[in-house]
């Protein structure tokens, strides 16, 4: 009996000294989850601004799906009041003119008006915010990130260069068949 007692009596102090988690308290992991809850009621434009981890999805409500040209010409009057109190911001150049991105099947065509070299101020931050808003945007043929190609026009180059954007906002090239 004396060495049942004992046993249920290590058992249970074995179970009350706790679960092996440590009191370290929380430890940083990076940025918390973003993007577009599944189920709104509302469309919403997939707007990719600057934050203190890269490039975070800003979901906009809109009156109805965004194509690439609505959420680009959205994206360009910078973040607005509540996306600045979360330390939103933006890099895309301001010397840019008019941007112009066509829907095709399947694809983004994104027109620059002057050549990446010559952009000024934001760099490749600033062009992954357009080439991620655009590839968010509503695009024929069911196609979503990072599915989505957007085939990039620099002015002065004859010929296109395609990539693609993942959900965390990070650009790849998309190799040549």
């Amino acid at each position: 009996m004396k060495r049942r007692l004992a046993a249920v009596a290590m058992l249970l102090a074995a179970c009350s000294a706790g679960c092996g988690v440590g009191s370290a308290g929380p430890v940083p992991a990076g940025a918390p989850a973003s993007g577009l809850q599944k189920g709104s009621a509302s469309p919403y434009a997939r707007l990719y601004f600057v934050g203190p981890y890269g490039l975070r999805a800003a979901p906009r409500e809109v009156a109805s799906p965004a194509s690439p040209q609505q959420a680009l010409d959205l994206l360009l009057k910078g973040p607005d009041t509540a996306e600045r109190a979360r330390g939103l911001s933006t890099e895309v150049p301001s010397n840019l003119g008019r941007l112009i991105a066509r829907a095709a099947d399947g694809a983004v065509d994104l027109y620059l008006p002057v050549s990446v070299s010559n952009m000024t101020g934001g760099g490749s931050l600033g062009l992954s915010q357009i080439i991620c808003t655009t590839a968010n945007a509503q695009v024929p043929g069911g196609k979503r990130p990072p599915d989505v190609d957007v085939r990039v026009y620099e002015a002065g180059y004859t010929t296109a260069w395609t990539v693609r954007c993942d959900a965390a906002g990070n650009v790849s090239p998309v190799p040549r068949s």
